[in-house]
């Protein structure tokens, strides 16, 4: 017998959506990097609280209500999903010049462009939707290293953040040298904060010098890079938590991440990932019937598939299988609602999405 998945959507439930004000977004009409500067407009000349008021911030944005739900500091580069992890507690063992010569220590805040980029310069600096609170060793570890996709990793943190050389293959390919890697449940929230950065700063970041960059403020990313943020936008699509953080932000900001309240805008500025169309094994993955009047698919491949993710037209996450075991090469996915939907599979460390209708 195949082994079955059921998918069990709960529609009775209340699911978090981010909740932007009436009209926010009405001037966000256009596509390509036209609606990048649409959103620039509206996201712009937000209200700067200053560097120590992102601990203030933090209180309200980055509480853990969601893996141990215990209200302690939510961080992308210590929190476990599943098992043992640092905990950090807002106003104990917050950075004081001290420590933090090994993990677990010390917490402070993480630029993920680092604040070197751009000279510590105001309203950057303190800008939360990009800076994060973070265990203070591994914000050193990381430095000013680009993010990407290890290959060989020197370092490993708790919760399996690494630094290393990045994977020259897939869709990393392209760059060869040191990056740095989140744990795979906080990917998308990272290629969010950059997104976010490229956008709310488009008309200074051509005079800002990094890796990752490429001189224009449309694209902002060089090819590998943008492929790589495209990837874990898709492959880690928007949360809860996420919802929730950026909600906080706004009050006390007065802007918004767009990305995170409509995903759809990264695609229709950025397009999708180039991964999603030059995977080497795409030709070996089938999925049918597709479109399917019988609520259920199929999903045959000759390469064992390490996750199986389900996203809805809106950007939610509605399954996630991991390390699924399949009969004969195949995986069977029923009880599927009517609707469109996405499913990505990763193999190998890469990563393809294909289409699926249910009628």
């Amino acid at each position: 017998m195949k082994k079955h998945y059921a998918l069990i959507f709960l529609f009775f439930v209340s699911i978090g959506i981010a909740q932007p004000p009436a009209g926010y977004y009405n001037t966000a009409t256009s596509s390509g990097y036209v609606l990048k500067t649409q959103l620039y407009n509206i996201i712009k000349g937000h209200n700067d609280r200053g560097y120590s008021g992102l601990y203030v911030t933090y209180t309200t944005s980055d509480k853990d209500f969601y893996y141990e739900n215990d209200g302690t500091m939510l961080d992308v580069y210590s929190e476990n999903p599943t098992g043992p992890e640092c905990e950090f507690t807002y106003g104990i063992n917050q950075d004081d010049g001290t420590l933090g010569n090994n993990e677990c220590e010390r917490y402070n805040r993480e630029h993920t462009i680092p604040q070197s980029v751009f000279g510590s310069a105001t309203p950057m600096y303190s800008d939360a939707h990009f800076v994060l609170p973070s265990d203070k060793h591994v914000n050193a570890v990381r430095g000013d290293l680009p993010f990407g996709k290890v290959n060989v990793a020197n370092f490993t943190s708790t919760n399996g953040t690494k630094r290393g050389s990045n994977l020259n293959s897939g869709y990393s390919s392209g760059y060869a040298a040191s990056v740095f890697e989140p744990i795979d449940e906080f990917k998308g929230d990272i290629a969010r904060c950059l997104l976010y950065f490229a956008t709310r700063y488009e008309t200074q970041v051509t005079g800002w010098n990094y890796t990752m960059f490429n001189g224009t403020s449309t694209q902002v990313f060089t090819p590998t890079f943008l492929n790589i943020l495209l990837t874990w936008n898709q492959i880690d699509p928007v949360s809860q938590r996420e919802i929730a953080r950026n909600n906080a932000i706004y009050a006390r900001q007065g802007n918004r991440n767009p990305y995170i309240d409509n995903n759809i805008y990264v695609t229709s500025i950025w397009g999708a990932p180039l991964a999603t169309n030059t995977f080497e094994d795409l030709n070996a993955v089938s999925i049918y019937p597709n479109p399917t009047s019988i609520h259920k698919v199929t999903i045959e491949s000759e390469t064992t598939i390490d996750e199986i993710k389900l996203i809805n037209v809106n950007g939610q996450l509605m399954q996630q299988i991991k390390n699924p075991i399949p009969q004969n090469h195949s995986y069977v996915i029923d009880n599927l609602p009517q609707g469109f939907y996405f499913v990505t599979l990763t193999i190998n460390n890469q990563v393809i999405t294909k289409k699926i209708i249910v009628n």
